[in-house]
């Protein structure tokens, strides 16, 4: 159900705020002023609106379009075939991060490989913020960022653009209803070839021994070529300085004691 509330001239869709904030609480007292014509909404607007929206986030929102290594989605699709030469302005091959979040292997990558371009991708400007101030702050300039939803890749890349993806610590999306919404299902890894350069990696870093375990089967199934798999990264002979990059989530599983699974696999 969709609420509206109505402060003088202007109407504020409040169901956004939902998708963030379970309140049945919420939901329950704006159920009950929708049926009383906005009578009493107005008094309510301000508190529901800077209760539900932190402001440190509309904050990011607002700085993140002002950065200049950050393309926000429709704005992004004049790069198709050209990122590196147009929006990098140089002729390296391109390395893409996906589900960033906070973009910790999308700057790292890019120190330790001055020589690469890398984009890490995540559809929530807020978390893109982190990575992408990090990255002008230090001068990390080939480092940049895209907002857009990770299934409209084909939109924003041309065939055979990518040279690497990388996808760290992805929502596993466990239930097997949602299977299609994996990040390594097959309808992602036909993407994801297409894409990709003859011969181009694709690297899963994640706790998550379902989506780890799940991934190794589809690629025996499609016939895909496997070069690492490890169940135990920190405890095998795999973990260089690049596999040792961590992001924040995964320094939390690390204080758990929880394994991290990888797995470097091409078409």
């Amino acid at each position: 159900m969709r609420y509206l509330v109505k402060v003088g001239y202007y109407t504020t869709n409040i169901r956004i705020f939902f998708k963030q904030f379970n309140s049945l609480y919420l939901k329950d007292l704006l159920r009950y002023f929708s049926h009383k014509k906005y009578a009493l909404i107005p008094y309510f607007c301000g508190f529901i609106f800077f209760n539900t929206v932190g402001k440190d986030k509309l904050r990011r929102f607002a700085e993140v379009s002002t950065f200049s290594n950050v393309v926000q989605m429709e704005d992004g699709k004049p790069y198709r075939g050209n990122w590196s030469a147009d929006f990098f302005k140089n002729s390296q091959p391109l390395v893409l991060e996906l589900a960033c979040g906070k973009g910790e292997y999308t700057v790292n990558l890019a120190r330790f490989f001055p020589e690469r371009n890398f984009l890490g991708i995540d559809y929530k400007g807020n978390r893109i913020w982190r990575g992408a101030k990090t990255a002008l702050e230090d001068g990390v300039a080939n480092a940049g960022f895209l907002r857009i939803q990770i299934e409209n890749l084909v939109d924003y890349f041309a065939p055979g653009e990518i040279d690497e993806i990388w996808i760290t610590f992805p929502d596993p999306q466990p239930q097997l209803s949602r299977e299609k919404k994996r990040l390594t299902s097959p309808r992602f890894l036909e993407m994801y070839k297409q894409l990709l350069k003859p011969g181009g990696f694709m690297n899963l870093k994640t706790d998550n021994d379902g989506l780890h375990a799940y991934t190794a089967e589809k690629i025996e199934e499609l016939g895909l070529k496997l070069h690492v798999k490890t169940e135990d990264l920190y405890h095998s002979p795999f973990a260089d300085e690049v596999l040792s990059i961590k992001t924040y989530y995964e320094k939390k599983y690390l204080q758990d004691n929880k394994n991290i699974n990888y797995l470097k696999f091409s078409f």
